[in-house]
């Protein structure tokens, strides 16, 4: 698989010289500059397109060209977006970038609870804690019935937290929640917001009533409007998976499981219309078998995320070691290389370490983390293509 790296433009602390010097062959990145629903003009492309080229690498991957909010519900104005939407692939096409990374997921596009939970070596992680993150919808957010969504257990370790958390903890779980993981990827909440649990508020009741089953046939329509679009450049839309793979804040989530993968790939059978395989994601659930649904789902993939998740008895899940974990990489790397040794792939996440902490990253997005994790997948692959005779 082509070695590919998620990197924020020009204004990223880490620089195209350092990637190209650690083996990074392709580009993951977006028009981080333009708002969401906004064309991509082939000028803008062309400009980052040949700034990266320029440091002999190519622009593998556009993650992400966002979908708007209002495509997803099925607001007045989706009908223009998609418009607009089909001329940036348009464009894109017309540069020669052809795989497009999207999500369909309301309002937050991943959700952790602590973004530097320490790890017995010394290193920090991204971590999810269902408990955590009931108390910031029953107890921040104040959800209309939010209690209900959570078993007792939960709602039990809810009232505990209740007596514990400070109003530092609290802006801390705001800030990791919306803030810090959102403003750099879809630009909902920005870090510079004053009053970032109101405008969250604002944004769910815009899919207020709301069912998977209405939020499944909104994506049946986006993607059918752009199929022809696609057909017409050659542009693979490789849907990400929910991130965590389940419901989360009373919002339907629709790319979590094999049933879910199956719907949106039939619903619009077409091959341009592809999915990321995120393992990390996908090994989120305890539900998910991830070595099964790469071997199912391998054909209609057009870009791998690797990465693994290990999850607790109780729900919770933390990053794991890209050797470690339920996802089992080594095995995705023998499938994916049987399958389409071309794919482009991304190590992802990872955890902070080594000074990186101090760096001011992107949340998950370290250094040094993810260069120990490219060097360890490299390893995978070298070893698989071998096994498998690939040069």
């Amino acid at each position: 698989m082509e070695k590919t790296w998620r990197w924020f433009g020009k204004n990223d602390k880490i620089t195209l010289s350092m990637l190209k010097q650690i083996g990074v062959e392709g580009i993951v990145t977006a028009l981080h500059d333009v708002s969401n629903g906004e064309i991509w003009t082939k000028e803008k492309i062309h400009d980052l397109k040949a700034y990266i080229e320029s440091y002999g690498m190519r622009w593998s991957v556009v993650e992400s060209l966002p979908v708007s909010e209002s495509i997803k519900y099925g607001g007045a104005d989706r009908d223009e977006l998609i418009e607009r939407y089909k001329v940036s692939l348009k464009n894109l096409g017309e540069e020669g970038i052809h795989t497009i990374c999207y999500n369909f997921m309301p309002v937050l596009d991943w959700a952790r609870t602590d973004l530097a939970h320490p790890n017995t070596n010394g290193t920090s992680n991204l971590y999810f804690s269902h408990a955590q993150f009931a108390y910031f919808d029953i107890c921040i957010l104040k959800r209309e019935n939010a209690e209900k969504d959570y078993s007792d257990e939960i709602n039990t370790e809810v009232n505990k937290l209740k007596k514990t958390m400070t109003a530092e903890d609290n802006h801390r779980l705001v800030d990791n929640i919306i803030v810090k993981t959102q403003g750099f990827v879809n630009g909902n909440i920005k870090e510079d917001d004053e009053h970032p649990v109101e405008l969250f508020r604002d944004l769910l009741l815009l899919y207020k009533g709301i069912t998977k089953e209405q939020l499944r046939e909104n994506m049946r329509y986006f993607l059918s409007a752009i199929m022809p679009t696609c057909d017409k450049f050659g542009m693979n839309m490789c849907v990400h998976p929910d991130d965590p793979p389940f419901p989360i804040l009373g919002l339907p989530r629709i790319v979590t499981c094999d049933e879910d993968i199956n719907w949106f790939l039939n619903a619009v059978n077409n091959p341009h219309n592809g999915l990321t395989f995120c393992a990390g994601s996908l090994s989120a659930g305890s539900h998910n078998n991830v070595t099964e649904l790469a071997h199912k789902y391998a054909s209609r993939t057009h870009f791998v995320h690797l990465r693994s998740c290990h999850v607790f008895p109780n729900g919770d899940f933390t990053e794991a070691s890209h050797l470690g974990g339920r996802a089992d990489l080594i095995e995705l790397a023998r499938i994916f290389e049987k399958t389409n040794p071309n794919l482009p792939m991304r190590v992802d996440h990872g955890p902070t370490m080594l000074g990186d902490e101090t760096l001011g990253y992107n949340a998950g997005y370290s250094f040094l983390a993810r260069m120990f994790a490219m060097g360890q997948v490299q390893g995978i692959l070298a070893t698989v293509d071998r096994e498998l005779g690939i040069k």
